[in-house]
This record gives structure tokens, sequence and C-alpha cells, in this order.
């Protein structure tokens, strides 16, 4: 079968659904808002036991992780990225449903083959372009700015 370019990318856009971009911008705003705010209260809730600020964060950070993993668990944050998109993608929570869902997809072949070799398959490259991208930085920060 050949079709020219033209009628190729009349197929596309007639196959592709239609962007409710007002709508998807105004979800991930406000689902990503719901969950900074939740971070801000537990950051206060924390900071009101008397754990210093350093404390607070880590203890902040380790919650919210600890929620994010236990939804998508659940499967229950996969529901929740549907309708909030990078709202849900953006901050730490992101990241761990990037660790936790892999995990649970190939739990099934072993903790070696499946959950050792697999959970890092999609925060992995973030992990690794982060490291490399910090250590570019410094170095430029070293030689050049210091």
């Amino acid at each position: 079968m050949n079709i020219s370019k033209g009628q190729y990318q009349k197929m596309a856009k007639e196959a592709s659904p239609k962007s409710k971009s007002l709508k998807d911008i105004f979800s991930a705003f406000a689902i990503g808002g719901l969950i900074c705010t939740l971070g801000e209260f537990l950051l206060n809730f924390y900071g009101s036991l008397g754990f210093d600020k350093t404390s607070a964060g880590a203890w902040t950070s380790i919650t919210l992780v600890f929620l994010s993993a236990l939804l998508t668990g659940l499967g229950l944050y996969e529901k929740i990225a549907k309708r909030a998109g990078a709202g849900t993608l953006v901050p730490i929570t992101g990241f761990a449903n990037a660790v936790v869902s892999p995990a649970l997809e190939f739990k099934a072949e072993g903790f070696i083959l499946g959950l050792g070799a697999k959970i890092f398959i999609i925060s992995g490259p973030v992990i690794l372009y982060g490291v490399t991208a910090s250590v570019i930085y410094g170095l430029i920060y070293y030689f050049f700015l210091k």
C-alpha cells in the first residue's frame, strides 16, 4: 500500500484524539498544586512535632514517596495521573511512581530478573542524565566560575 505524505498526515490527524488543552492544563495545575499543598502541610506538621527544617523536609519527602508508592501499588495513582497528567509526573511523587510501576509489572518474573532488572527501567535514564548533568555543571563551576 503506497500512500502519499499528505494522505498519511490526514489519516494520522483523524485517528489522533482531540486535545482538550485548557482542561488538561487546569487539571495538571490543580492536582500538582494539591500535591504541593500536601507537601507544605506535611512540612509544617513535622515542624510542629519539633523537627528542624532539614529533618522535616526529609520526612516530608519520605512520606510523599511512600504515599505515591502505596497509591501505585493499589492502582490509584494511574487513575489520578490520567486526569492530572503532568501534575502528577513532575513532583517527587511522579519519580516514586516511575520506580514502583515497573517493579509491579515485572514482579512475576522473580526478584532478580523481574524486580531487580526492571525496577529502574523508566527512572534509570533520569538518574543517569541527572547525575551526568550535575557532574558537568560542577566541573564548569569549578574550573570557570570559581
